[in-house]
């Protein structure tokens, strides 16, 4: 007998609701691999989320998962459930491109990164790798080796990046959940830009190998439809692993476990702009009302900025930094090879002194020092995850912007990869012409179960 709880189509299904139908005997993970498999195959010519997928070898771990739960033996939290990974992280059996021309694909690929290796002993099933720019430098989806990745609700918009292959799956129905990355916002930003939720946990909760170069700034995390998802990858992801020595040890509590605490009455601080950030007026508007069900449904909410100051220069100069550590270790002439850019970036991280880099590293602990004293009032921080809606694809910054370099149109977001605090962005509203606007919500370092469950309060209040 069918339920009506649970939806017929599966490319529209969470996580959640995919687990649900197979403990049901509803749907099984084939039925919703191969469902999702055509959709990718009917929609990604006109998104371009993904640069691999295997359809052979998803059907063939469904198949395997399917056998596992008929017999009662389910591995996982997630067993069967499709999902899409980020082309930065290792995968056995398949090509780690990173969207660079620079790397060749047609090599021995033996090795599975902490976070694929986790995915793949909860059962899960992939359905192949996303896109992402060059290295991952920047906040737009585009490469010389992958094209433009285009975003779900409106094709001539940006998907935003570097995550914006993963956004673009997921919104689009491509897969329900995915994994990405952020070293100044790369999860966040292609998320609000789709209208879809996107974690960074505090740096360190997701091992990572081989260790990133961007260092401190570089987040790993889950890309899905509902904080619930988020929450149970979480609980996969942050699973240890001994590769990565920077990884913090194992949480006492389950992030799934901890997702519906009482978040009401908590102090909710609101800074429209962080005191120095220029915010189109509608992007403004969705979250500021936002913000006001929210203040109606129970949380106390005050207006206040954290009180630090724009911290684009450190930033760009440990971006540049850690772009030059990882070209340096690339074949001659792969200058000429990568994008015009990222060389730039490389330029400038090469010619970057030791004291310059010190000086950085100073501002981003003179910037964790106040957010630190800031959550001694306030338990989370509201901000707007971009102060602009989606622009035209295939351009680094908005046409006409006047802007250098993609830093200077999110500024809402490099600030806590500076300070490694957990932060996630979920859908807020959209704009008068229909693009998703999200909300950021910020947390103190290592309370990610806190801001996945004020996410989760959020997102049920705004869902009414």
């Amino acid at each position: 007998m069918s339920n009506p709880d649970i939806p017929t189509d599966p490319s529209t299904m969470t996580a959640v609701e995919l687990v649900s139908a197979y403990t049901a005997g509803a749907l099984s993970p084939v039925e919703a691999t191969q469902a999702i498999l055509d959709a990718i195959a009917e929609r990604d010519d006109a998104v371009n989320a993904y640069c691999l997928v295997d359809p052979e070898r998803a059907l063939v771990q469904a198949k395997e998962s399917e056998q596992r739960w008929h017999s009662g033996h389910v591995r996982g939290l997630l067993d069967g459930v499709p999902i899409s990974i980020k082309d930065v992280f290792l995968t056995e059996g398949w090509p780690t491109r990173r969207g660079s021309r620079a790397i060749a694909a047609d090599v021995p690929w033996p090795v599975d990164s902490p976070v694929a290796a986790h995915l793949r002993a909860d059962g899960m099933v992939f359905l192949g790798k996303t896109a992402t720019p060059e290295l991952a430098w920047k906040a737009t989806t585009d490469s010389a080796l992958n094209g433009v990745t285009r975003n779900p609700v409106d094709p001539t918009r940006t998907a935003g990046g570097s995550s914006g292959g993963s956004a673009a799956a997921v919104a689009a129905g491509m897969g329900p959940v995915s994994v990405g990355t952020d070293g100044g916002g790369s999860i966040r930003i292609p998320a609000a830009f789709c209208g879809i939720v996107g974690f960074k946990p505090t740096h360190g909760r997701i091992p990572l190998y081989p260790a990133s170069p961007f260092g401190p700034l570089a987040h790993a995390g889950p890309m899905t439809r509902t904080v619930e998802d988020a929450a149970l990858l979480m609980d996969i992801l942050s699973l240890p692993d001994p590769r990565d020595p920077t990884a913090q040890p194992p949480t006492i509590t389950t992030f799934r476990g901890e997702l519906h605490r009482d978040v009401r009455g908590l102090t909710v601080a609101y800074s429209p702009t962080l005191g120095f950030v220029d915010v189109d007026p509608e992007v403004s508007s969705v979250v500021g009302n936002a913000v006001e069900r929210l203040a109606g449904a129970g949380l106390r909410v005050v207006n206040a900025d954290p009180g630090f100051t724009d911290p684009l220069a450190a930033f760009e100069d440990l971006w540049a930094a850690g772009a030059a550590t990882l070209l340096s270790k690339f074949p001659a002439g792969s200058r000429e090879l990568v994008d015009p850019g990222l060389g730039e970036v490389w330029d400038r991280g090469a010619n970057l002194g030791a004291v310059a880099y010190l000086d950085a590293r100073a501002t981003a602990a003179d910037i964790g020092i106040v957010m630190g004293a800031f959550h001694t009032a306030h338990d989370v921080l509201i901000t707007p995850t971009v102060p602009i809606p989606a622009f035209a694809a295939g351009y680094d910054v908005p046409p006409g912007s006047g802007l250098r370099s993609w830093p200077q149109w999110t500024p809402f977001t490099y600030p806590f990869n500076l300070t490694q605090q957990p932060a996630i962005s979920i859908p807020a509203g959209v704009t008068s012409g229909g693009l998703p606007v999200g909300m950021q919500i910020v947390g103190p370092r290592h309370s990610d179960d806190l801001v996945l469950a004020l996410a989760r309060y959020a997102e049920a209040i705004l869902a009414d």
